[in-house]
């Protein structure tokens, strides 16, 4: 595999923190900016820009490459589908997102429209990379259901008023994000930061609520550790 910095006169080290700090964070590209002039580190926004778009895609891949094979290997058995809405240029778009029982984000997925057909792409989508869970949970939205019938598992499908807290839940640290970004210009853009933000939310995600002080500060250590592989 060819070096992905080889053009780039800044260290990779460097560049693997901007773009952690732009992704996993609500900042700014110029808050970004100011944190690395802290650090003695300058560069313009507008490079933080370039390394995010150049590099964000190459780290997220690696990280879903990894986390998919060891979860095909021993399946999810619950999924969580949620969708929510998200205004482009005063239109509405829909993000739809799989989670496991355990909170992990499997898929990031946006539409135009939330009928059958967007949802089946979405299902289907989430399916090829993953496999078939052994239960669905989802709101009560009629798309589901539909979709859910015509690839066969429509048994599958549970719905109650609480029980898709978790996928509802994890739609939280996108929106912070959106806010710090002032909203999306495009369709394509919305998706690509959707699924790196996703995938690298997953990867520091230590459920610090679940684990004693000794345990989260052992699982931070081991994901910067595996974060500073990314690309090495």
């Amino acid at each position: 595999m060819k070096n992905p910095f080889r053009y780039f006169k800044t260290s990779p080290e460097i560049i693997r923190l901007a773009v952690m700090m732009y992704v996993r964070y609500p900042l700014s590209l110029r808050q970004v900016e100011d944190l690395l002039h802290e650090r003695g580190i300058d560069v313009s926004y507008e490079t933080v820009r370039a390394w995010w778009n150049r590099f964000g895609p190459i780290f997220s891949a690696k990280i879903r490459k990894k986390r998919s094979a060891s979860m095909r290997v021993s399946p999810q058995w619950r999924w969580h589908l949620d969708e929510v809405f998200v205004r482009i240029n005063g239109e509405i778009h829909y993000l739809w997102r799989a989670v496991d029982h355990e909170g992990e984000v499997l898929v990031a997925f946006v539409t135009k429209r939330r009928d059958r057909k967007a949802a089946l792409k979405f299902l289907k989508k989430a399916m090829k990379r993953y496999g078939s869970p052994k239960v669905i949970i989802s709101d009560k939205l009629r798309s589901y259901g539909a979709a859910m019938k015509a690839i066969g598992n429509q048994s599958r499908q549970e719905t109650g008023r609480w029980l898709n807290n978790r996928a509802e839940n994890s739609h939280q640290p996108f929106r912070r994000r959106e806010r710090a970004m002032i909203k999306f210009r495009s369709l394509q853009s919305l998706q690509k930061f959707a699924s790196i933000h996703s995938s690298i939310q997953n990867h520091f995600n230590h459920e610090r609520h679940l684990n004693n002080r000794k345990n989260f500060e052992l699982k931070r250590e081991i994901a910067l550790a595996e974060w500073r592989q990314l690309v090495a």
